[in-house]
């Protein structure tokens, strides 16, 4: 396993309000990760699995069966706006497009509710750098990370 305090190949750019004191957030492993699933494996998942919305929790859970397999995290911005926080897939169920469909289907949702997003997960970011039909979802006044896959050395 890689070091998981080591440089990412990724950096992106958080407004003030992130609490990033140079307004920039170095990636975790498992996020550089979904990023490549995002990037690199743009396909359906192997198998088919349920997305519910925890409006309690504030997640979206990607379920197989009785097991959850993903989940995206989210703030209630008033009442036409989400704050898109965080993607996780379990390990075991990682590039297998996971990643990739829940943030599509997240997004769908949204799109149907008539709402936007602020965007402070960079994997979101990255998935809507690559489908550019999202990029209207996108709050204008508060857009959240801003743009970059930037490749570090």
């Amino acid at each position: 396993m890689t070091d998981p305090t080591g440089p990412t190949r990724y950096a992106f750019e958080y407004p003030d309000e992130a609490g990033h004191p140079d307004e920039k957030g170095a990636l975790s492993q498992d996020q550089a990760v979904l990023i490549d699933e995002v990037i690199d494996d743009p396909h359906a998942p192997a198998f088919d699995f349920q997305v519910v919305n925890d409006e309690k929790l504030g997640i979206y859970d990607g379920i197989v069966g009785d097991r959850e397999v993903a989940g995206l995290t989210y703030d209630v911005a008033g009442d036409d706006r989400l704050v898109l926080l965080a993607t996780l897939v379990f390990p075991e169920f990682r590039k297998q497009g996971i990643a990739t469909e829940l943030i599509r289907r997240v997004l769908d949702d949204v799109r149907v509710q008539g709402k936007t997003v602020t965007i402070m997960c960079p994997i979101v970011r990255t998935f809507i750098e690559h489908n550019p039909e999202y990029a209207d979802l996108i709050d204008p006044e508060h857009p959240g990370v801003t743009q970059g896959h930037t490749h570090l050395s």
